[in-house]
């Protein structure tokens, strides 16, 4: 019976060692930040939902508390946000932010069926944390998305395929709106984009 009880006890041991990596790496609060956001688009998805609007309510609050919003906009503005007014930064601080949710909300129509993979511990890059993940639509093709993460644990960049930065191709796509109308045309290019996304209507 002794032979018995400090057999089990060395099972006990082993899987409590074999498991301590896991948890720390589960534990890791970026991984933890993207992790809880993969979670809210799973729920989106998961609800039948087909209709862009519809999942952009589903996927708004989860998203506005994992990504940092007013510094992504300020780097996809680039210098000319310190010029702007204060009234001007907030209104497009939201802009950009509805902008963001509702191409989220449009590009997990293509994750219908499929899964999100994330990798439990992230990898430090300067001050900030990157979080390598997978996702796969339901025909099995996958793509590789890194996040990268701040110190306060918030998103600041999404690299797609592990190199193309988000926050780069936004900055891209608003220096021909800034360039032409300044803080309101970006506001409008915003507010128009968001509305067409919004406004599709599900594939038959």
């Amino acid at each position: 019976m002794r032979l018995i009880r400090e057999f089990l006890a060395a099972l006990v041991c082993v899987a409590v060692l074999a498991a301590a990596p896991t948890a720390r790496a589960a534990d890791d609060p970026a991984a933890k930040t993207v992790q809880s956001l993969y979670t809210s688009y799973e729920a989106a998805l998961k609800d039948g939902s087909r209709d862009v609007k519809a999942r952009a309510d589903a996927i708004s609050g989860p998203m506005r508390e994992s990504f940092d919003f007013p510094a992504m906009v300020r780097v996809a503005v680039g210098p000319k946000w310190k010029g702007l007014a204060a009234d001007q930064q907030t209104a497009l601080t939201e802009a950009f932010a509805q902008h963001f949710i509702a191409t989220y909300a449009t590009r997990l129509s293509e994750a219908i069926g499929g899964k999100f993979d994330v990798n439990p511990k992230s990898e430090a890059r300067g001050g900030a944390r990157v979080v390598r993940t997978r996702v796969a639509n339901a025909g099995g093709e996958d793509s590789d998305v890194d996040f990268v993460v701040n110190a306060g644990n918030r998103i600041q960049d999404v690299l797609l395929n592990g190199n193309v930065s988000e926050v780069a191709a936004q900055r891209t796509s608003f220096a021909e709106p800034l360039k032409a109308g300044g803080a309101d045309g970006l506001l409008k290019f915003l507010r128009e984009r968001t509305d067409k996304m919004l406004a599709a209507k599900p594939a038959p």
